[in-house]
């Protein structure tokens, strides 16, 4: 079986000469979510689509966050765009704490130092522009200069610089996705936020997709946070982080190891996560398994904690 090419790639290009392919500080590009809470008022009802979310995504990290429908990822990502604010807590990225911002101040966050990559092509592209003509928007409302050549060399990073002149209509799936991802970084920004950007691809186009952003955070170390149903994403990312009911539960960490035959071997250790409450989320299968609920005995041995389910104890008295 063949392997599918992919589209040559050349150098990612800077905005300016001035400007060096992100030597960040150490804050830009972190993500810090502390006791994040999103209320809303549906009717006269409350939904808590967050309920006190701890996470913290290191400058120039590319993590995917991944969780059922309506587990808060979706919202999530929408706070951390700067386009929707916390009811409680704080979410601070690259330095700006987004429950602070008047709406000004919010508009140029999303302007540049956030770029936003959606599953819908028709939020990524206005379909009457052509590829260059999209990529270039950004940088005419930020009033940025020798805009065409960049936008050229951006197309180039893509895979695409002789499509350029195609409008969306002209271009595949994955065409308009790299295209998207151009777009996002128009501006240069701290942090790429994607929502499911291989979720309308078929495979070998979304694996594409996800080395075209490995690259682009590895080349430039722009901060990368991908929200997917991608049962494969974890073979894609250094780091996934569940979410179950509004709150962080597990992160899979992605590694590589060498085996007895000599042979490097990647591996991926699961942690339950412990909030700044002390609270963790059992992984449902074990909860299942065992038959936990309601209440639970802990027992603290030596370096661990061992869980029991109420009504049985390790030395086998009953409650």
């Amino acid at each position: 079986m063949t392997t599918p090419s992919t589209p040559e790639i050349v150098d990612l290009p800077s905005a300016s000469t001035n400007r060096r392919l992100r030597a960040h500080p150490d804050d830009a590009g972190r993500i810090v979510c502390e006791g994040l809470v999103r209320i809303y008022k549906v009717a006269d009802l409350e939904v808590v689509a967050l309920q006190g979310l701890d996470l913290v995504v290191r400058s120039g990290e590319m993590i995917a966050i991944v969780g059922a429908s309506g587990s808060g990822k979706s919202t999530l990502l929408n706070i951390l765009g700067g386009l929707d604010v916390p009811s409680a807590g704080r979410a601070i990225v690259a330095g700006h704490d987004l429950g602070k911002l008047s709406r000004r101040e919010r508009t140029a966050y999303r302007r540049r130092t956030v770029g936003m990559v959606w599953q819908q092509t028709a939020r990524n592209l206005l379909p009457y522009l052509t590829a260059v003509e999209n990529v270039e928007l950004p940088m005419i409302l930020d009033g940025q200069g020798e805009r065409h050549a960049r936008a050229t060399r951006l197309l180039e990073t893509v895979g695409l610089g002789d499509r350029a002149e195609h409008r969306p209509d002209r271009l595949s799936g994955g065409e308009q996705q790299r295209v998207a991802i151009a777009v996002a970084l128009a501006n240069e920004p701290d942090v790429l936020l994607a929502d499911e950007p291989t979720g309308e691809l078929d495979s070998v186009t979304a694996a594409e997709i996800f080395g075209l952003l490995r690259r682009v955070n590895h080349e430039i170390g722009t901060t990368i946070v991908i929200v997917t149903h991608d049962a494969l994403v974890s073979d894609q990312v250094g780091r996934t982080v569940a979410i179950r009911d509004g709150r962080t539960s597990t992160e899979t960490v992605r590694r590589t190891e060498l085996a007895d035959d000599g042979e490097h071997r990647v591996v991926h250790d699961e942690f339950a996560v412990l909030d700044k409450a002390g609270r963790l989320q059992l992984p449902r299968a074990h909860v299942e398994a065992l038959g936990l609920a309601d209440r639970v005995v802990l027992r603290l041995v030596d370096d661990h904690v061992e869980i029991w389910p109420d009504g049985g104890r390790p030395d086998g008295e009953r409650r």
